[in-house]
């Protein structure tokens, strides 16, 4: 076997609303409402959102609002992306710095969505 990449993850809400708020209009995802079921959808990948510990079995053992710590990768220039987040009045837990992605060197950023979650929003250095 030879894992090619991911679909997708799940993070668990409290607030639905907020949560879609910032995924859909603050990071410009795509909603996907079907099937009664919330998923924001960017790229070729999604991110499930459960409203609640085991909305869908199987699920996590330790199911925790606010325990994600994802790192999205970004297209355009970095220093956009933070004016654009600046802009729509995103708190910013920490501005542009360098970190190493899975395929070399990113500038990054970090947020936290209405959750918690910890969200890296990354571009490859050229």
């Amino acid at each position: 076997m030879k894992i090619k990449n991911f679909d997708h993850i799940v993070i668990t809400t409290l607030n639905l609303e907020e949560c879609l708020h910032f995924y859909v209009d603050i990071l410009g995802m795509e909603l996907d409402d079907s099937n009664n079921r919330y998923a924001v959808k960017f790229g070729n990948q999604k991110i499930n959102i459960h409203r609640g510990k085991a909305e869908f079995l199987p699920a996590a053992g330790n199911v925790t609002v606010g325990s994600a710590d994802i790192c999205l990768i970004a297209e355009g220039n970095i220093d956009s992306i933070y004016e654009e987040l600046m802009n729509k009045n995103v708190e910013i837990e920490l501005g542009i710095v360098p970190r190493t992605g899975a395929m070399g060197k990113i500038d990054s950023i970090y947020l936290r969505d209405p959750d918690k979650n910890l969200v890296e929003i990354s571009v490859y250095q050229k």
